[in-house]
């Protein structure tokens, strides 16, 4: 009698915590703030001084993650952040499903910075004759996982500068964040309202002005030579185009050259291009490489 009295409140103890699981507490959020996830973008986000930060959600953790959840309560303390233990369910609702690692960060969203802003200190360098600068400049990128996979690219090869264009182009967004795995938090990202005008002043300043085809034979009036073949000896600009359409005609005619990457093998009709994120990592190591072996 008394196992099945046990088993019977085992039950009803088993059916109540199922209840409290089903119905996440709800979090009201501070007017103006976004929730980044995971745990690269909340890391970084913490240890550099861009956001104004409100609050720390961590999953209670075991293991190897427990070590890492412990380093960010020491990271938020040092900020002055509060930290709230949460379930999986809370950070799952605040985040809407995303993969968050069990780690949320309520914060102020990161704007693109104007060129205007743009630090000074640099032109003395640029100035220099031998100084190999290499700016991305994004044209129209509208998939928040590209410009996020674009951005970490950019970052781990060297890229001094990256402009996008304001118009039709995705915002830096906590999703841009986890797939530059967390590259946005710490590199400043620039949009200009009026790319063209940017790309002629640019030019007139002695910079070569590159565009990016996936086929060739689509480009007329603008040389188009393979990335393999490109050699630099001054500040460059590479262009990138939208994921559909690639870049403008417009656009097209300011570049003094255009890049194709070769393919490796006769290809089928319909998958004929890579997607821009992975075609721009391709550009950039084979321009950056010769950086770093010709040095300043």
């Amino acid at each position: 009698a008394n196992a099945e009295l046990w088993s019977s409140r085992e039950g009803d103890f088993s059916k109540a915590r199922k209840r409290l699981e089903r119905k996440p507490v709800s979090i009201e959020r501070t007017k103006g703030s976004e929730i980044l996830f995971g745990i690269a973008p909340c890391s970084l986000a913490l240890s550099q001084s861009r956001r104004d930060l409100f609050r720390l959600f961590l999953k209670q953790s075991s293991g190897a993650r427990r070590l890492i959840m412990s380093e960010f309560v020491l990271q938020a303390t040092a900020r002055g952040v509060p930290v709230h233990h949460v379930g999986r369910r809370e950070l799952d609702t605040l985040c809407r499903g995303q993969v968050h690692q069990g780690v949320c960060l309520e914060a102020t969203p990161l704007r693109f910075k104007s060129l205007e802003e743009a630090e000074k200190p640099d032109l003395g360098d640029e100035e220099s004759p031998n100084r190999q600068l290499i700016w991305v400049v994004l044209e129209q990128i509208q998939d928040p996982m590209n410009l996020g996979a674009l951005l970490r690219s950019a970052y781990f090869l060297g890229v001094d500068r990256v402009v996008t264009s304001q118009r039709n182009s995705c915002p830096l967004t906590p999703t841009v964040s986890k797939a530059s795995s967390g590259a946005m938090e710490v590199f400043d990202v620039y949009s200009t309202d009026d790319l063209r005008s940017f790309l002629k002043a640019k030019a007139a300043e002695g910079w070569e002005v590159v565009g990016t085809v996936s086929k060739p034979e689509d480009v007329e009036d603008v040389p188009v030579i393979s990335c393999l073949e490109f050699r630099w000896n001054k500040p460059v600009i590479i262009v990138i185009g939208s994921e559909g359409d690639g870049l403008s005609l417009e656009t097209q005619l300011l570049c003094h050259r255009m890049l194709a990457i070769p393919p490796g093998r006769a290809l089928h009709p319909g998958i004929e291009s890579l997607n821009v994120s992975v075609a721009t990592g391709i550009l950039l190591h084979s321009i950056c490489s010769q950086k770093l072996r010709h040095g300043d």
